[in-house]
């Protein structure tokens, strides 16, 4: 790739970087192949709108994310389901709003006994009952065995994590994370390149069996702690008692950002290699997104806002996809997206469809990624427990609620929402908060019990009007706190109690 010199980043994404062409220019694809595809599904974790280079991050470069976008189409409107990753996963996972489901209401899914049920149909389960071979390497974070699990959930094969963050060396939480099927298996490395080496393996496997495959490659990059592949010294000093443990409020750096990113793009380089070493990659789907918007170190721009927030920064994600033959190299799409939609559409690339039991609430994107359709408009919903948070995009407008401060933004126009519309466009106001309280009475009620969280003032400057992480309406339940003997020595800081 070029150097953006001479190019601001707002010219480089508006006219499509690596001179991206608009899809509905593209010549035609093809025919659809007899054969159904692979897939490889390439998830990353906490990873902004902007933190690759071909979305616009000029400090560093991600060189095979950005082959896949030269190569394929990419989404300029993606959303995520939530501004936080369990809950997307759940929405990513079934096709549908995660609040339809208890484990979608944990913001993230931490200590309490609930997941995702094994009864109902997945991605995974769906494409293994249509004859693919599925494995899931990395993070799962939608519960834990024995009662939930990936190998419950329609995987045949898993290698990675349950939980939702994990030191990059010393793979733990409170405990060992890391597991092989359904046994623990601990494994020395850094974890990015363990996720990458058993993916190529999974790969070598899933070839020799001749049939089509789905492989859900998670990684947990460039999810906190703040450690890149040099950094085994910085993950001894945040389990030796460390403040906040892998939480690492006082670590990181843009350079260590940088490093866990490229390391990421990286392994995706090798995965990417070994599809064309074996052949595979003319038959083979790539997806290449993240699971909600930036952490700390994330660029998020054109948009403010990080994780766990409703603004743009907190949903905005890249989304590319490759698929030769079907997608047109180098295009870019304005049609508005979310993670749920990658369900009907990798199930109708697959020849195959959603249960009817469950009704999608995800669109499939097959016409827009292999005929150039015109965008259509999208009306989508989140909420957020944390400082009670509501948002819903609605065309080109968008509705947020934080705390008692309400807004109406146009996104398209003003994409780092400062211009509030809501005085001037009453009618519009009222309408679309109306349809947003429609569609929240269908979802299940908050839980107050369920876990949330959210940036304070003493953990980010930058939230220095925020008191707390949790809200006014339903405030944190109390933790019981073990008693401690006089004698022992006060107790260690959990790892990754807040897991996300």
């Amino acid at each position: 790739m070029g150097s953006h010199s001479g190019v601001s980043r707002r010219q480089l994404l508006g006219a499509g970087a690596l001179a991206f062409a608009p899809i509905s220019a593209a010549a035609n694809p093809g025919p659809t192949p007899a054969k159904p595809p692979n897939i490889v599904f390439l998830l990353a974790d906490d990873l902004g709108y902007a933190d690759v280079s071909c979305y616009g991050r000029p400090d560093y470069r991600t060189p095979n994310i950005d082959r896949l976008a030269e190569q394929g189409l990419r989404f300029m409107q993606a959303y995520a389901n939530s501004a936080v990753c369990s809950a997307t996963r759940v929405g990513l996972i079934t096709g549908r709003y995660q609040n339809r489901l208890p484990v979608g209401l944990e913001e993230p899914l931490g200590l309490r006994d609930v997941g995702l049920p094994p009864s109902h149909p997945t991605l995974p389960s769906l494409l293994k009952k249509a004859g693919y071979q599925t494995g899931l390497v990395g993070k799962w974070h939608l519960g834990s065995p024995p009662k939930y699990g990936p190998l419950l959930s329609g995987y045949d094969h898993f290698w990675g994590f349950h939980g939702g963050g994990l030191d990059y060396f010393q793979h733990t939480k409170a405990s060992t994370d890391l597991w092989d099927d359904d046994r623990r298996a601990p494994e020395p490395g850094y974890m990015t390149d363990l996720i990458g080496q058993r993916s190529i393996g999974l790969i070598d496997r899933f070839a020799r069996e001749g049939r089509p495959f789905f492989l859900s490659v998670h990684f947990n990059a460039p999810h906190w702690p703040w450690e890149g592949p040099e950094d085994e010294k910085e993950s001894e000093r945040i389990n030796d008692g460390h403040r906040g443990g892998i939480l690492d409020f006082d670590g990181g750096s843009q350079k260590t950002f940088a490093a866990m990113v490229t390391r990421m793009d990286f392994q995706i380089g090798r995965i990417l290699e070994t599809l064309a070493a074996r052949g595979l990659d003319r038959d083979t789907i790539v997806i290449f997104t993240s699971d909600n918007g930036g952490e700390r170190y994330s660029d998020t721009w054109p948009f403010t806002g990080k994780k766990t927030e409703l603004l743009e920064g907190g949903l905005r994600i890249p989304a590319i996809i490759r698929w030769p033959g079907r997608a047109p190299a180098g295009a870019s799409s304005d049609q508005v997206m979310i993670s749920m939609d990658w369900l009907p559409t990798l199930l109708e690339a697959a020849n195959s469809a959603p249960d009817p039991a469950y009704p999608q609430d995800g669109m499939s994107l097959i016409a827009t990624i292999t005929e150039g359709a015109a965008a259509r408009p999208r009306t989508l919903y989140w909420r957020y427990l944390n400082l009670d948070q509501e948002a819903c995009r609605d065309g080109d407008l968008k509705y947020l609620k934080i705390l008692e401060n309400t807004f109406l933004f146009n996104v398209v126009d003003d994409p780092l929402e400062r211009a509030n519309l809501k005085e001037r466009k009453p009618e519009a106001y009222a309408a679309i908060v109306a349809k947003f309280r429609a569609w929240d009475a269908q979802m299940l009620p908050l839980d107050p019990a369920a876990s949330t969280w959210g940036f304070s003032g003493k953990d980010a400057a930058d939230h220095f009007g925020v008191k707390g992480n949790r809200t006014a309406k339903f405030p944190a339940p109390p933790r019981p706190k073990p008693p401690v003997a006089a004698s022992a020595p006060p107790p260690k800081q959990p790892v990754g109690e807040v897991s996300d």
